[in-house]
């Protein structure tokens, strides 16, 4: 981000580390959606037993940042 902000910075240089952070942003989001579908919540039953459910996010929580 630093690097972005210089102002010695070329624009063909800026342009390019700019793609690369939206190309690393988006590979970010993918691995956490995977992640998230990977997710099980363990609930306690009324018998004392374990079960696990898979994750479900909150409607309108799955693109927040």
């Amino acid at each position: 981000m630093r690097r972005l902000e210089s102002p010695q910075l070329a624009l063909d240089e800026a342009m390019k580390l700019f793609e690369e952070g939206v190309e690393l942003s988006r590979e970010c989001q993918k691995q956490l959606e995977e992640a998230e579908g990977r997710v099980e919540i363990l609930l306690k039953k009324a018998d004392g037993k374990l079960v696990a459910e898979p994750f479900e996010p909150e409607p309108g929580k799955e693109n927040e940042t």
